[in-house]
């Protein structure tokens, strides 16, 4: 429970909890205390009650008329409250008061109560030749003892409650001040894993923050200068594969096309030499011309794979569209369906090698092993992107998924570009999603046509 609270909860609820310590600890002392400091106050008047009752008793035994003496003692006395004469036969009430009221109001019920007013009444008796005609009785009114305390109660309370409220305060202002750094550091560091290094944390707050602002930023320049390092190397990767797939693919066209083409231009002579009645010849050389002109396609897809010259004299856009009409060629049972935006005739370069081989490779790898009838393929300029969606109604990907060549060439590919490519499984789809930045020239050729 503790681990879920806020840092603000964390200190203003242990404040809290002091504070009702405090004023458990303030009511355990007054209860204690109270009962004592009231008995000590009050002593000083019953000795003096005690001394006028001997004082009364001494003179009327010496006094000619006792009962004018008593009366005019009780005279006297006049409407003291502490020190009173009752006749005898009359109540007494000695007891402490159970309402105290105020000039300012009533004291509550349970602070009387907790306070424990001690029995500090007495009465001692008034005879006449030896008969009781009476009792001095000592009853103080404890309402102002009682008002004294409950006002010192609330004066500590309300002391307690000013601090409390203070020490919150203070204690709101200091962690807003620290967790708006402790959130900017957070903020920062997920850009940081989500690969965002331009933007620097604000090296702001307590110094402990700031160093750890500060650090975070060094770290963020560090990784930049590294991914800037991986790019650069990712893209000296893919153009020396380029260059050897330009290299594989020269060869294939100068060497091996010739070759095949010498041998089916040798096989079409041959038959044409064969005489009517050699048929079994014929057959024969019927079936290398089959062979020869089936490794002179296969050599055609090799080198549309490695390299597809037309990029450059056709643009990308219609590239695709051919690309797509060849593996509509060899699934005819599949619905394939596309958005190609022809914007993207503005592209060139590696920018659009990568868009698309992995057009290739997502369409090669659904014709092979996704077992799909419905494949659409998107490829369009958005804002400043360049985004890319293969999807097919397949059995997708295996639950612990492994990357083989093609796809992991179509990674290195669009990482070298500092894009992203995600494979997902949407609404019973497997779509291939690849994002790319479109680069300035791109953008505003693409603003320019739109």
């Amino acid at each position: 429970m503790w681990e879920s609270l806020s840092l603000r909860t964390r200190l203003l609820l242990p404040l809290g909890l002091m504070f009702g310590a405090a004023l458990l600890l303030g009511a355990f002392s007054l209860q204690i205390f109270a009962p004592t400091q009231l008995l000590e106050e009050t002593e000083p008047a019953a000795r003096a009650a005690r001394s006028v009752a001997a004082a009364l008793n001494g003179a009327l035994q010496t006094s000619a008329n006792p009962h004018a003496t008593l009366d005019a003692f009780v005279q006297s006395l006049g409407t003291s409250e502490a020190i009173g004469f009752r006749r005898a036969g009359a109540e007494t009430d000695v007891h402490p008061p159970t309402e105290v009221r105020t000039p300012l109001g009533r004291v509550p019920h349970w602070f009387v109560h907790l306070v424990e007013i001690p029995e500090v009444g007495a009465t001692y008796p008034v005879t006449i030749e030896g008969m009781r005609v009476g009792n001095i009785v000592f009853a103080p009114d404890m309402s102002a003892d009682i008002y004294e305390k409950w006002v010192g109660f609330l004066a500590i309370a309300s002391s307690g409650i000013a601090l409390m409220l203070l020490t919150g305060i203070i204690a709101h202002f200091v962690v807003r001040s620290a967790l708006g750094p402790l959130q900017n550091l957070g903020d920062g560091l997920t850009r940081m894993r989500m690969g965002d290094y331009e933007h620097l944390i604000p090296a702001t707050g307590p110094p402990e923050i700031r160093k750890s602002s500060l650090e975070a930023n060094e770290l963020a320049h560090t990784l930049r200068r590294l991914s800037q390092d991986n790019r650069s190397l990712l893209r000296r990767i893919v153009s020396l594969q380029d260059d050897e797939r330009r290299d594989m693919a020269r060869e294939l066209h100068d060497e091996l096309g010739p070759l095949l083409f010498g041998i089916r231009a040798n096989t079409v002579a041959l038959l044409e030499a064969i005489p009517p009645d050699k048929a079994e010849l014929g057959s024969a050389a019927e079936g290398i011309l089959q062979s020869v002109e089936t490794l002179q396609q296969a050599n055609r897809r090799i080198l549309d794979r490695l390299r597809p010259l037309y990029i450059q004299e056709l643009g990308l856009e219609r590239s695709i569209q051919t690309l797509l009409q060849n593996a509509k060629a060899q699934a005819r049972d599949l619905a394939l369906t596309s958005e190609i935006d022809a914007r993207l005739n503005a592209i060139d370069g590696l920018l659009s090698q990568t868009v698309y081989r992995v057009i290739q490779e997502a369409v090669t790898n659904v014709l092979r092993h996704a077992r799909a009838d419905s494949l659409h393929v998107r490829a369009a300029i958005e804002d400043r992107e360049l985004v890319v969606e293969i999807s097919d109604n397949g059995i997708g990907f295996p639950a612990d998924p492994r990357l083989g060549r093609g796809l992991t060439g179509m990674l290195e590919r669009v990482r070298a570009l500092s894009g992203t490519l995600l494979l997902l499984r949407e609404d019973g789809r497997t779509c291939v999603r690849c994002r790319l930045p479109a680069g300035d020239s791109v953008a505003a050729a693409a603003t320019t046509e739109t």
